[in-house]
């Protein structure tokens, strides 16, 4: 008699896969065929910079779909963030596994967590869907210097969730706190200011943030003299490092630049690209976000994350009157 087949949890959808269909997640949703499905799982910023309503614009200059799960509510605005409500865990837990049994998801991105519970709840969801393209963007603090992951929910997502991503993004001073080293130098500042001299202290914290799990490591630093992202990344021979450099941009209009280049990041992961691709037109659409971004609030302003619209051709459309003047 030939082996009796394994035993399939129906509950578990397959990786990449629609948990009732079957069909690949790049073929999505309902009556948008071929559009693949990005998840985010973020904060919610009412100022729309960043979190969940900025992806969601990532998300759609991208041509993906774009579903989200809030993690936090925030009061903030261009000013920096005044609090942080967390969202109870079942909450999270609720709408994600909802979301996972309608949607096929083919990339998930995740962004401010708050708290150790929200990331215990968010890394069980991941070990049991089995979702493709999991990008993490650790975020520890806000640029106005608040508070968005507490030391306990940090620990919780090296342990849980670095072993599941795909990619980690942190930007210089996350990935200098997150490898839990300083620059050369007794009293050294958290991060060089010299792209130069912080490229060193980058490719050291990608290899310590490689051995508490990360398959793959990038480390920006948009800040600089010159812009410098490193990709480290696990090839056959064993961990590779790229380094992509563009000028500097000088503009205050900067808010939630490292939420635009993770997400922009899943887009590609879900669109069939490879990393390094995926790493190298993603700095370019937050470069170019940022140069056409628009003079709005009074604190770093956000990036003009739908820019692309405005660069479109229109389609030749003809009025009926012209179209009857041209038969006559």
């Amino acid at each position: 008699m030939p082996p009796a087949p394994p035993v399939v949890n129906p509950n578990k959808p397959k990786p990449g896969f629609h948990p009732r269909t079957e069909k690949p997640a790049v073929l999505g949703t309902p009556g948008l065929p071929g559009t693949p499905v990005v998840l985010t799982i973020a904060g919610f910023d009412p100022s729309s910079g960043a979190g969940i309503t900025a992806d969601i614009k990532v998300i759609a200059a991208h041509e993906c779909y774009g579903i989200a799960c809030a993690t936090a509510l925030t009061v903030q605005s261009t000013r920096g963030v005044r609090r942080v409500e967390p969202v109870d865990p079942r909450t999270i837990a609720d709408t994600l596994a909802e979301l996972a049994a309608d949607f096929a998801i083919a990339a998930v991105h995740i962004g401010m967590l708050g708290n150790g519970p929200v990331v215990c709840a968010v890394a069980d969801f991941l070990s049991q869907a089995g979702l493709p393209h999991v990008v993490l963007d650790p975020i520890l603090r806000s640029s106005s210097g608040t508070e968005l992951l507490d030391f306990a929910g940090a620990q919780l997502m090296i342990e849980r969730l670095f072993p599941m991503a795909e990619l980690v993004t942190p930007n210089l001073d996350e990935a200098i706190a997150l490898a839990g080293i300083t620059p050369a130098g007794a009293n050294a500042p958290p991060a060089p200011a010299s792209s130069t001299a912080a490229l060193e202290t980058m490719r050291q914290a990608a290899r310590r943030i490689h051995s508490l799990g990360a398959a793959n490591v990038v480390v920006t630093a948009g800040h600089l003299d010159k812009a410098v992202d490193l990709l480290s990344f696990t090839a056959s021979r064993g961990i590779e490092q790229e380094v992509f450099r563009a000028e500097r941009q000088r503009s205050t209009s900067t808010h939630g630049t490292g939420c635009a280049f993770s997400t922009a990041i899943a887009c590609h992961l879900a669109h069939g690209r490879g990393l390094p691709e995926a790493v190298l037109l993603s700095k370019a659409y937050v470069c170019a976000a940022i140069a056409n971004a628009q003079d709005l609030g009074h604190g770093a302003g956000p990036l003009h994350h739908l820019y692309r619209m405005h660069q479109q051709r229109r389609p030749p459309f003809v009025s009926e009157s012209e179209h009857s003047d041209s038969r006559g």
